[in-house]
């Protein structure tokens, strides 16, 4: 007699665990991603190695080739053509030229 109410009741608590099992899956699926933290200072006057690559999103000792793609992604969400500002342009451009080994020694041109 109590077999089968113990039966009932382990299929009962694996329902309640898997219905909440997928409550919170879905839950988890449907929260905002996390927004990432940016850097909250200004440019320097004479663009570094490290604004450079805070600029373009890589790391200081990335390939030449990664470089050139991540400064094509920045430059057509930037682009004054599609709305962007000139300057952040040449920002963009800078940080290029300065992780590529191609700086000009005058910096931007504003």
């Amino acid at each position: 007699m109590t077999t089968p109410l113990i039966a009932g009741l382990a299929v009962a608590a694996a329902a309640y665990a898997g219905r909440y099992s997928i409550q919170a899956w879905q839950a988890f699926k449907a929260r905002p991603p996390k927004m990432r933290r940016f850097y909250e200072g200004g440019f320097q006057p004479k663009m570094t190695r490290r604004e450079a690559a805070l600029i373009l999103g890589v790391r200081e000792s990335t390939p030449a080739d990664k470089v050139r793609e991540a400064h094509r992604k920045v430059m057509v969400a930037n682009h004054p053509d599609a709305g962007g500002s000139h300057y952040l342009a040449s920002k963009i451009n800078e940080a290029k030229d300065v992780l590529l080994g191609k700086t000009k020694g005058s910096g931007s041109a504003f």
